[in-house]
């Protein structure tokens, strides 16, 4: 034990209640301190803040149960660096909170106790004398026997004695005799406690071999002073206790196992069967004193008992059957949990394996009879029936061998049995639990009496001739032939056996009577194709005549041929291919002897009469290969590709190397300057940034903590809460609606929206929305050639020669941005274009008409522009940013083409989408919907006072969204025509409404915007009647007066009041979605000379991109 020492740094302040449920859950989630803490406070000063607050008379008792373990749980970062003035005051903190009076109902001085003890065990760098402080401390707290106050705080010091006992064998040796009057005079259910931790110490000093005395000693209990040998740290060295104490101690001990727990007497017995062996007690006098808690209905107790048996089992002699007639019962009984049924099976085959090993099978046969009464009942659980299953197997092997092997005939009797339990394996899926039971015992019962030894060879012939084998041969023959679901599994079953070096004959003897008895019974009909799985193990066998695989192949081939019609004609490429494959397996591991009428009959008839042309084609190969070709060489040339060895020719044919091209990186540095990916449409605002905030909340104490990820999914929703998962207990279909006291037209709205929302998609349980950017990929033909191309081609031949192209393009796409994962795009073929000046005339003359060349917008316009490319991106977050690309591809050479592009920027533009329209809105009410649907948005995104609470289920039922709403305004200095053809020009889909009769006028005549809601006439007076509608939106009211904006002239400093807009035309209501939940609405009133934007979104971070699209849109 070693003491460090550290530099202290003294706390700025204490920590209040809410700083400890702060850091505590950074530790928790973190394992150390966050930015807040180390920027105030010194990491090392943690425990001298616990210690403090522990010992402060005004702070709650579930905090500082909150902080005593979270001392126990961080022991080893927090004291790593302390020194033995902190572990003072730990030991002083611990004695005024033992010592000090309570009324025991907050648990926190047995906490205290629980927690200091445990980091006494967890760390090393302490002294002995703060042990024996701790010692000291609980041990006169212990040794107050009969006193019922404090029963529970004496029971628990108990234990931690008992703790740092095992933890420094030996500590307590000098006090044993004290401790063995203690446990005399205790008479409360803390005698327990204190037996154990007597027990405790006597089984140290005998593993230890101390010299003291158990029942007796001179040293003072308290104050505690440690052995000599641990606090000089010497070795120790002794005979032991005296044997006569021992017996004593061991006889005190024994007569008092009543008044332990099922758990406690758990512990009780490991320790005391150690001393007893010791002593070479006699293990009768434990059987006699324990063997009648076998018939308790308690598992631990039983254990205790059978561990007993496995440790003394002469003493146990004729008491075996008793002990497993009792384990039978504890199976067979529905009312214990399930996990003890199956630790008495477990016991069972254990007791089994015993006797097994230790060749005294003749003495135990009455113990393996009792082992056949083990069968499963239908209606037992699954897990349980396995275990019964494999009991059984276990008892009949060992009944063969105790019969000399002429038990085949029970045991087969025995099989069937068995699996009458689990006989839904015939018609249930191939990979259900029930099958793989199922052939899971077949295999034990097969093989459970072979090993896997060589030193017996004629294991595998004798268990082929025996009647189980052959009984298990006619199963698996009735099973194929009835149940074709379970062909996989058969399959799997007899490689299985195969795959076994020791087992091998048994897989092939299982394929040859497949062959003999399933074959002829086959229909040649559809139903054909479930076995050719088997067909093919066939077909690899060598050993197995292939004559009845074909007759059967080429009869269900005749049975195609005599087929007509549409849905023949599907199958047959499907199934004429595995024909062929089958055929195929054949070849390649059978002689061409063999094979070659049977083959050669059915590929002529497949080459001639099949219905699917690839099939004949593939069928005329074969038989061209199987007439030409010689058997070996044929076989070579059908091996797969991983399989083929290189060739041994010497010719130069053969040494001939094919020219291969690596990837050139100096020549794939430039490619974004003749390879092009641009953008179709592009941007307005060229977003150089992004806006991205952390969840950032601000403590009482003047700091703020900032958390890095939120977990939605264990916080309650509240007014900032913007997503909450809800549970499965907690979906929206399940529960109950909550009743809440509102006017009709929140009531109207909320119902609006709910069923707006539920058509959504859960971007986190579902595909999420998509957002789709057209872009063009473009190749400069001549810096392309100047680099990729050879420089062996005259500037002649360049002229008239064709375009460069590039091959198997594939683009990848990432990005920083929160887009999900962007799937790649490949584009086979590539053709370069010249974008020379075709205006200029040659040298070599000049021509009369000039043809004028294309601009970019009729390029695009033609589809001259290069390949179509879709960047297809699912937002999480609708926010601008770049999206990397690079590219893999082809040359004309073979070379490999790897580089990166220009990435191509997204902006918010793109995140603008068309609103979803439930799937049941009629096609005429569509305009009303998107109107109403703008007004509710509106409304809620304006004044979330009533809708505060309100979350909204989205599609699936297991997330909601709650709605927090922002606004803003923009005004515009441009004419009112500006403002009708940018918004007829990019804002069009998103229209839902447009109020005043010069502004309907005007728009309607246009014929751009069509399927709109149109209001010649606007009610001003609108917002005053929200206001009298109900009082829970009056806040809403009231933010819909007249608004007033203040700007600053060029000239002087004065402030000029300005109105909404002059010559007031009209509104223009805009609904546009932003994936993959969010919204932003805009309200233009349009003024002859100026336009005010009322903007309103869900989204607030999306308005740090929407002022410059406004300006770039109509002022630029």
């Amino acid at each position: 034990m070693t003491t460090t020492s550290s530099p202290e740094k003294n706390p700025v302040r204490p920590l209040s209640v809410q700083d400890w449920d702060v850091l505590i859950d950074d530790f928790q989630d973190a394992g150390s301190p966050r930015d807040w803490f180390t920027a105030v406070f010194s990491i090392d000063s943690l425990v001298d803040l616990a210690l403090s607050s522990l010992l402060k008379k005004d702070f709650p008792w579930p905090v500082k149960l909150s902080i005593l373990v979270f001392l126990d749980e961080f022991s080893v970062i927090l004291f790593e660096k302390c020194g033995g003035e902190t572990f003072d005051r730990f030991i002083d903190a611990l004695r005024a909170i033992v010592q000090s009076p309570t009324d025991g109902s907050s648990g926190l001085k047995e906490q205290a106790m629980i927690s200091f003890t445990s980091v006494l065990v967890s760390i090393d760098s302490f002294s002995v004398r703060h042990v024996e402080a701790v010692v000291d401390l609980l041990l006169a707290l212990v040794n107050r026997p009969n006193h019922g106050f404090d029963r529970q705080a004496r029971a628990i010091a108990c234990e931690c004695l008992r703790q740092l006992e095992r933890a420094f064998p030996g500590l307590l040796s000098d006090v044993a005799g004290h401790l063995w009057s203690l446990c005399q005079a205790e008479r409360t259910h803390a005698v327990q406690a204190y037996l154990l931790l007597f027990t405790t110490v006597v089984y140290n000093v005998v593993n230890q071999k101390l010299s003291v005395s158990l029942l007796s000693t001179s040293v003072p209990l308290v104050p505690f002073n440690a052995p000599i040998w641990m606090r000089n740290q010497s070795s120790i060295s002794g005979l032991g206790p005296d044997q006569k104490e021992l017996r004593r101690t061991l006889a005190f001990m024994l007569e008092s196992p009543y008044l332990f727990t099922s758990c406690a007497m758990m512990e009780f017995m490991g320790m005391v069967v150690p001393l007893a062996s010791a002593l070479e007690l006699q293990a009768s006098m434990l059987k006699v004193q324990f063997l009648g808690m076998i018939y308790s209905f308690d598992p631990m107790l039983c254990h205790v008992v059978l561990l007993m048996y496995s440790q003394f089992p002469d003493a146990f002699e004729g008491q075996e059957k008793e002990i497993m007639r009792r384990l039978m019962l504890l199976s067979k009984e529905t009312q214990i949990y399930l996990v003890f049924r199956l630790l008495a099976l477990h016991w069972l085959m254990g007791l089994l394996n015993k006797p097994m090993l230790s060749g005294e099978l003749e003495k135990r046969k009455s113990v393996l009879d009792m082992g056949h009464k083990f069968h499963p009942f239908v209606f037992d659980p699954l897990a349980l029936k396995a275990l019964k299953l494999d009991l059984l197997v276990q008892c009949s092997v060992s009944s063969n061998a105790l019969s000399g092997g002429d038990n085949s005939k029970s045991a087969g009797e025995l099989l069937q049995k068995c699996l009458v339990s689990v006989s839904d394996f015939k018609w249930l899926p191939p990979w259900s639990s029930e099958t793989a039971i199922a052939f899971r015992t077949l295999h034990k019962f097969l093989i459970s009496a072979s090993t896997h030894s060589d030193s017996d060879p004629s294991t595998t012939r004798s268990l082929m001739e025996s009647s189980l084998f052959q009984d298990l041969q006619e199963l698996l023959v009735d099973m194929t032939s009835d149940y074709q679901i379970l062909v996989p599994v058969i399959v799997a079953f007899i490689e299985r056996l195969i795959n076994c070096q020791k087992h091998q004959w048994l897989g092939e003897r299982f394929l040859q009577t497949i062959d003999e008895k399933l074959l002829p019974k086959l229909e040649k009909n559809n139903l054909l194709t479930a076995y050719f799985p088997l067909f093919h193990r066939i077909a690899e066998n060598d050993t197995i005549p292939p004559s009845r695989l074909i007759e059967l192949l080429t009869k269900f081939v005749v049975s195609l041929v005599d087929k007509r019609g549409y849905d023949v004609e599907l199958k047959s490429w499907d199934q004429g291919t595995e024909v062929l494959g089958i055929c195929r397996t054949l070849l390649s591991h059978h002689k061409s002897s063999r094979l070659f009428l049977g083959l050669s009959r059915l590929f002529s008839l497949m080459c001639l009469y099949f219905p699917d042309l690839e099939v004949r084609d593939n069928a005329r190969i074969y038989l061209r290969m199987l007439v030409c070709i010689p058997g070996r060489r044929m076989k070579n040339i059908l091996k797969p590709a991983d399989t083929v060895s290189p060739s041994t020719h010497s010719s130069t044919f053969f040494s001939v190397q094919s020219p291969r091209f690596r990837h050139d990186p100096n020549k794939s540095r430039n490619l974004s300057s003749y390879i092009h990916l641009e953008r179709v449409m592009p941007l307005l605002v060229k977003q150089s940034w992004s806006l991205s905030l952390p969840s950032v909340g601000v403590g009482n104490d003047g700091y703020s903590i900032i958390e890095s990820k939120v977990q939605v999914d264990d916080v309650e929703p509240d007014s900032s809460q913007e997503l909450q998962v809800l549970p499965d207990s907690r979906k929206i279909e399940s529960g109950k609606p909550t009743l809440r006291v509102m006017d009709a037209k929140i009531a109207e709205i909320l119902e609006r929206l709910r069923r707006y929302f539920s058509v959504i998609p859960d971007f986190r349980h579902m595909p999420g929305i998509k957002v789709r950017i057209t872009c063009t990929l473009r190749l400069d033909a001549e810096p392309y050639s100047s680099i990729w191309c050879g420089q062996t081609q005259s500037t002649e031949l360049d002229k008239v020669d064709s375009p460069p192209a590039i091959f198997a393009t594939v683009l990848k796409f990432s990005s920083s941005a929160p887009y999900g994962s962007i799937p790649s795009c490949r584009i086979p073929f590539l053709l370069g274009e010249s974008h020379g000046n075709k205006n200029v005339p040659s040298d070599e003359g000049s021509l009369d008409i000039v043809l004028l060349e294309n601009t970019p917008e009729e390029e695009g316009k033609d589809g001259l522009g290069g390949t179509p490319v879709t960047v297809e991106l699912e937002p999480g977050e609708p926010t601008p940013g770049l999206v990397e690309v690079s590219m893999e591809a082809n040359a004309e050479n073979g070379q490999m083409i790897q580089g990166k592009l220009e990435s191509v920027p997204v902006g918010i533009e793109d995140m603008f989408l068309k609103a979803l329209a439930p799937p049941d809105e009629p096609e005429d009410t569509i305009p009303s919907y998107y109107s109403d649907l703008f007004n509710a948005l509106w409304e809620v995104c304006g004044s979330s006072s009533s809708t505060a609470h309100e979350t909204f289920a989205l599609k699936g039922g297991k997330t909601a969204a709650a709605i927090s709403g922002t606004r803003s305004v923009k005004l515009l200095e441009v004419p009112a025509e500006t403002v009708i053809q940018a918004s007829e020009f990019h804002l069009a889909p998103f229209v839902v409404a447009i109020t005043g009769e010069e502004l309907v006028n005007i728009v309607r005549d246009g014929g751009i915007i069509e399927d709109i809601v149109w209001q010649e006439e606007e009610e001003e007076g609108q917002a005053n009647a929200d206001r009298s509608t109900s009082s829970s939106v009056e806040a809403m009211g009231s933010n819909r007066s007249p608004l007033r904006l203040t700007y600053i002239g060029y000239g002087d400093d004065q402030e000029v009041p300005m109105t909404r807009s002059r010559g007031k035309m009209g509104k223009i209501k805009m609904l546009m979605f932003l994936p993959p939940r969010y919204h932003l609405l805009f309200e233009m009133e349009v003024g002859e000379g100026s336009t005010l934007v009322h903007i309103r979104t869900d989204h607030w971070p999306c308005l740090a991109y929407v002022d410059d699209y406004l300006e770039a849109l109509f002022l630029r």
